[in-house]
C-alpha cells in the first residue's frame, strides 16, 4: 500500500504561504522590533550590574536594611525582566529563520496562514489564536 502525504492546508483563497513582499514587510517590522528589545535588554542588563553608573552604590557599605532590601528586590525584577526580554530577542530571530525559509505566518498546529492582522500585533507568533485557544 503506498503510503498519502499530506499537503499542507490552505486557506479559503488557497494560499499555502505569504508573498514574498508581505514577507519582506514583516521582515521589515521584526528587525525594527527585534533592534528595540536589544535596546531594552541593554538597559535592563546595564540596570542590574550597575554599569551605567560610576558611584559606590554596590560596594559602599550600608546600615539601610530597607534600602537594601529594595535594592535586591529591584535588581531580582530587573534580572526577571532581562530573561523574558531575551526570550523575546530569541522568538524575534526565529521568525527572521521562518522568513529566510518561507514558512513565516504558518500556524504550526493547522497549517493555516495566521491572519496578518495577529502577525502585525504578534510578529513571533506560530500559532493562530484558534489553535493557540486549544
Amino acid at each position: 500500500m503506498a503510503k498519502t502525504i499530506k499537503a499542507p492546508k490552505t486557506e479559503a483563497k488557497g494560499t499555502l504561504r505569504y508573498s514574498d513582499a508581505e514577507l519582506q514587510h514583516f521582515k521589515d517590522i521584526i528587525l525594527e522590533k527585534l533592534e528595540k528589545a536589544k535596546q531594552d535588554y541593554d538597559l535592563l542588563i546595564s540596570s542590574v550590574n550597575h554599569s551605567g553608573s560610576n558611584d559606590t552604590e554596590d560596594t559602599s557599605p550600608t546600615f539601610k536594611v530597607l534600602e537594601e532590601g529594595a535594592s535586591a528586590l529591584s535588581k531580582e525584577e530587573s534580572g526577571q525582566l532581562a530573561m523574558r526580554q531575551q526570550k523575546f530577542i530569541r522568538s524575534l530571530e526565529a521568525a527572521l529563520v521562518r522568513i529566510e525559509n518561507k514558512t513565516y505566518g504558518i500556524c504550526r498546529e493547522t497549517g493555516l496562514l495566521i491572519p496578518k492582522e495577529r502577525l502585525m500585533s504578534v510578529p513571533h507568533a506560530t500559532l493562530s489564536i484558534e489553535a493557540k485557544n486549544k
